[in-house]
């Protein structure tokens, strides 16, 4: 492989390599011991190569002493067992409508496949990772949501987060992977599906976490959404409602913003939106001053 690079990049001499770790170092420095809250999801989860990628930058940044917590969603994967099983999807105003079937089948693709699949994958490439869902330890509590008054099912939001879980993996330097099912509130004996983006912002508030990072697939905010080029690096928290306004911020980015306001204003220093199509973008965001997507500060 290292002859490979070497050959595409000539360049790239033993000098280049010693100055791209010299210049990542303050970075090691200050990110060790640290908690990272990554929402992994988009095309990122579903091309085989850049999830080897993935899996490697969390596995190193494991190694070196950086506490990151995987937070998945599974939409594409739900779809393809509803279809399979021959379940028609309901949608109420645009959301998924969630019955007690539905129901079963989100737990049983998020919690009993996608995350043992993730969990697999980071045992394979050397780390330390234990799989769990928002049922565990009452990791997650969820209260039913409607959307303009319609019923939606079993789909709840977050109303409380208990860390306590997490906290003693990371002692550990286990890395936790955890799927979005939550437990109803006290009483409520129900289990809801979650949107995975909200309930990773709320973990990295109730966690302390110092970054947390949603992997997308668009490169970050755009001024032009046909220019790629047009990439807004950073974003000021009070100059939101004027990029909404103006259109800028739009359609499937407005829930990913809100999270990141979401975890700014509940104490998470640095919220960033990046793309997980580009070859280890999380080690690009972590150690480099070129950065990569979109920062909300």
């Amino acid at each position: 492989m290292e002859e490979e690079i070497k050959e595409n990049n000539p360049r790239l001499d033993n000098a280049h390599w010693a100055g791209v770790l010299v210049q990542a170092l303050p970075y090691f420095r200050h990110w060790v011991g640290k908690i990272v809250v990554v929402k992994y999801g988009g095309n990122a989860m579903l091309n085989e190569e850049l999830k080897a990628d993935v899996m490697e930058d969390i596995v190193l940044l494991n190694t070196i002493g950086i506490h990151v917590v995987l937070v998945h969603g599974g939409g594409p994967e739900i779809n393809n067992m509803l279809e399979r099983v021959g379940k028609e999807s309901k949608f109420v105003n645009g959301l998924r409508y969630t019955d007690a079937e539905t129901m079963e089948i989100v737990q049983m693709v998020l919690t009993g496949k996608l995350n043992k699949d993730i969990v697999g994958l980071l045992l394979q490439k050397g780390g330390k990772a234990v799989g769990l869902s928002g049922v565990d330890s009452g990791l997650l509590r969820a209260k039913k949501i409607q959307k303009d008054g319609a019923d939606l099912g079993f789909v709840g939001e977050v109303t409380e987060v208990n860390p306590e879980i997490i906290q003693n993996l990371l002692s550990q330097n286990f890395i936790p992977v955890v799927s979005t099912v939550a437990l109803g509130e006290t009483g409520d004996s129900a289990r809801y599906n979650i949107n995975a983006d909200t309930a990773a912002a709320k973990i990295a508030i109730a966690l302390g976490a110092e970054k947390f990072v949603q992997l997308t697939n668009v490169p970050g905010v755009l001024r032009d959404v046909n220019n790629p080029d047009s990439l807004i690096q950073r974003i000021h928290i009070a100059d939101v409602p004027k990029l909404m306004e103006d259109g800028i911020i739009a359609g499937g980015m407005i829930p990913k913003i809100e999270c990141c306001m979401l975890a700014r204003n509940g104490g998470v220093p640095r919220t960033h939106i990046i793309d997980g199509r580009v070859p280890h973008s999380l080690l690009i965001e972590m150690f480099s001053d070129r950065g990569i997507g979109t920062m909300i500060y």
